[in-house]
């Protein structure tokens, strides 16, 4: 910045760790586009860049229950929940979406949460850690599946977590294989799809969210606004920062070849 530095596009891990930096660009006039992850309690951020993250969870809602075939099956079924990092301001927004989906069956007796674990802090993941989720899950399922208790879905909010809770089934489980959902389509994560351990991930093409901000860069490099599709939905604890949303899409066993490797992403080697 003390070099001539004229807008900053900040990727954050750890967004409270940027506050001398975030000073400076308020005090310099930089405009600050926090990219994918929101930047927290900072009136330094000018506009946000990401996928639809109630979308995603939405997505993942719909996929358990169109899988499941809620609105018509009997039931009841068993499902476990799992998401991210309480830390990260996303996490909450793929577990609302999901949860806007899936509370009305829970509430109505067809999906049942055997470890009565649902709330937010119970569920969420430190650091999306697939150790963690692992652990956890080994729990769940010795005090609630060792005697051959059906688990029929899990749903997770990405690939990092579902990896624990595949890891954990195959060492632990004994049952028919739940619906497992993820988001990130990692390398790992599809070969587990291909092999039917993960039913499906949310693909979030990154070459699409780096050309809409170069998109949004151009623009206010040249005087204008930026151009976003969301001005109500994020707040980031010190008003609601102007977004642009890109939508995600779900890969399954079923179209990952075209969505994947087609399309150059990956490559059949991968």
């Amino acid at each position: 910045m003390n070099s001539g530095c004229e807008l900053l596009v900040i990727a954050s891990i750890d967004g409270d760790s940027l506050g001398t930096v975030l000073e400076q660009a308020k005090e310099k006039d930089i405009p600050v586009i926090a990219y994918d992850r929101l930047i927290m309690n900072s009136d330094a951020v000018t506009y946000y860049a990401t996928f639809d993250n109630y979308m995603v969870g939405t997505k993942q809602g719909e996929y358990i229950r169109d899988q499941l075939d809620l609105d018509n099956a009997a039931g009841p079924f068993n499902i476990e929940l799992v998401t991210g990092d309480p830390g990260d301001n996303n996490a909450r927004f793929f577990f609302g979406g999901a949860m806007d989906v899936l509370q009305p069956y829970i509430d109505a007796g067809k999906l049942v949460v055997k470890s009565g674990q649902t709330d937010f802090e119970t569920v969420a993941t430190a650091n999306w850690s697939t150790e963690t989720a692992q652990s956890r899950m080994d729990a769940i399922i010795s005090a609630n599946y060792a005697d051959g208790t059906k688990l029929d879905a899990v749903l997770c909010s990405n690939d990092s977590t579902a990896l624990g809770v595949t890891n954990s089934l195959e060492a632990n489980y004994t049952g028919e294989w739940p619906i497992i959902t993820g988001q990130d389509c990692d390398k790992p994560n599809v070969k587990n799809m291909i092999s039917g351990k993960q039913s499906m991930s949310i693909f979030k093409d990154t070459r699409t969210l780096a050309s809409k901000v170069v998109e949004m860069v151009d623009a206010v490099m040249k005087g204008g606004e930026a151009p976003v599709n969301d001005t109500t939905t994020y707040d980031n604890g010190t008003g609601v920062i102007p977004s642009y949303l890109c939508e995600p899409v779900f890969a399954d066993a079923s179209n990952y070849k075209e969505l994947l490797i087609d399309s150059g992403y990956y490559t059949e080697a991968d």
